[in-house]
């Protein structure tokens, strides 16, 4: 497919990965002036076509035609010279040196072989006018907003490539006020014909500065389509996989529920997630639907003092306590299995054991060791429990499957008798039987009393188990279903629905 309406284009690209297959004959083409909305959930291939198009990684297969001529760019300095920028999320500048050394970093003007620093600051006054930016361009980056940084590193990557503009999560740290900002700007490179790929996670921004959108899932092209003509619902069923509007599921047996426990009012972070209501019974799961950085994580973190509320409070049983910390919200019994079980969940080199014993021995303090003895039983009765698939305890826990690793760090919490237990992804990249039996633990620990919320990509799955199930969209609670509300076709529609048409 080769057109003279396309700025780039990339044409059956592959990339794998030991044991895993990252890009799978992916095709991709951007246009002059367009803003070219890039989508996918997590392992959909995003992050590796962005990678391949701007040589950090070199792909295993396929061309890359710019301008229709075809290149290899062999690093991202090769891309750059080509005409393809990059902006990240986290600014890749350099915050202690000033905005205008930032702009011509490596390519300062100079005179008589020293770095002129007059006429480098008059050039960058002149770059950030064109973006209607009026700073003081010899104070330090960092002294500016992280909006500001965005602009500025757009406005590098435009001066250094001017083709093609690639902004991966751009908004993910922004403001209402700083987006619109951004999107001024977004829409002036437009008109100047560049190319802009736009990855972002929050769909109202999608249809409001996006021309074409093109889906990826597990590393496959899903399709591309014209914003204006995609309805959300659809937008939502290419991102996940599954024409969910036709699901039938059987009528829910009702679950009887124990007293109002914990009660979060106004409960919010700014940056991470707008401010909610949560009611949470004993004997209930709550679980929490949405797309990729919709505020799932960022509610369940929150929930467990990961994150430091800035608004609002959080009440146990009638009485007002501060969950200003993970320490403090395991003291009131709190238990929190995070969504990357590999970073943020086991310490590898270490034992099944001791990565059982951990959390229970955190609460203790380690003025009141946990006795050998004590351990080797906590530790075997979990293996037996929850049938962790291992030789024996001591084996590192790094050298089990996903799931087993995951019922390890459930184990973990188990032990320190939790009532209420935040499962963020837990039956995320597990086998089919783990999978099952995850699924049988969250039903078991309800009927027990405990109170649970459940974080899930896996909507079948949520609508199998969860009493309540609590929508968010745009770093926002904005649906919440119960009884027979609780359906697949349901979640989806409170998913796509837009501002005006928000179920509550």
């Amino acid at each position: 497919m080769q057109t003279n309406d396309h700025i780039l284009q990339a044409i059956r690209i592959e990339k794998t990965f030991p044991g895993t297959r990252a890009l799978d004959k992916v095709d991709f083409h951007l246009r002059r002036g367009e803003v070219h909305a890039l989508l996918g959930e997590n392992g959909a291939g995003k992050s590796t076509l962005i990678k391949c198009l701007t040589g950090a990684y070199r792909r295993d297969g396929g061309a890359i035609l710019l301008d229709d001529a075809e290149v290899d760019p062999r690093d991202t300095f090769e891309a750059q010279a080509l005409g393809i920028g990059t902006v990240y999320q986290e600014v890749n500048l350099l915050p202690n040196l000033t905005v205008a050394e930032n702009l011509f970093l490596g390519r300062q003007p100079r005179r008589f072989g020293m770095v002129d620093a007059r006429a480098m600051n008059r050039r960058a006054r002149d770059l950030l006018a064109d973006y209607e930016l009026d700073i003081d361009v010899t104070r330090d980056l960092a002294s500016y907003s992280v909006a500001i940084q965005q602009v500025v590193a757009i406005a590098r990557a435009v001066d250094l490539s001017g083709k093609v503009l690639i902004l991966d999560e751009p908004t993910a740290s922004l403001d209402a006020h700083e987006v619109a900002m951004l999107f001024r700007i977004i829409r002036r490179l437009k008109a100047r014909g560049l190319g802009i790929v736009f990855v972002t996670h929050f769909l109202e921004q999608v249809y409001e500065i996006s021309d074409r959108i093109t889906v990826l899932r597990n590393g496959q092209l899903v399709g591309t389509r014209e914003t204006a003509n995609l309805d959300r619902r659809e937008l939502i069923a290419m991102m996940i996989g599954r024409e969910l509007a036709a699901e039938i599921h059987a009528p829910r047996a009702e679950v009887r529920q124990g007293p109002l426990r914990y009660r979060f009012r106004n409960y919010g972070r700014k940056g991470r997630v707008r401010p909610f209501d949560l009611d949470v019974r004993a004997g209930e799961v709550v679980g929490m639907a949405g797309l990729l950085g919709s505020g799932r994580t960022e509610t369940a973190e929150l929930l467990f003092g990961a994150h430091r509320a800035d608004s609002g409070g959080a009440e146990i049983d009638g009485r007002a306590v501060d969950l200003a910390s993970p320490r403090a919200a395991i003291r009131h019994r709190f238990g929190f299995c995070p969504e990357d079980r590999k970073t943020s969940g086991i310490i590898g080199d270490l034992s099944v054991r001791e990565n059982i014993v951990l959390a229970l021995q955190a609460r203790r303090g380690w003025t009141r060791p946990i006795s050998r003895a004590e351990q080797n039983r906590l530790a075997d009765h979990y293996i037996r429990a929850l049938d962790i698939r291992t030789a024996d305890r001591e084996k590192p826990i790094k050298l089990l499957s996903g799931g087993n690793q995951q019922k390890a760090i459930l184990a973990r919490w188990l032990a320190t008798e939790p009532e209420f237990l935040i499962l963020d992804e837990p039956t995320r990249g597990i086998d089919v039987g783990a999978h099952a039996e995850i699924v049988k633990l969250i039903e078991a620990l309800r009927e027990k009393g405990l109170s649970l919320i459940v974080v899930s990509s896996e909507i079948e799955e949520l609508v199998a188990y969860s009493t309540r199930v609590i929508v968010l969209r745009d770093r926002a609670h904005v649906a919440e279903l119960d009884g027979s509300r609780i359906t697949a076709s349901e979640i989806v529609e409170a998913i796509a629905a837009t501002n005006e048409r928000r179920t509550s």
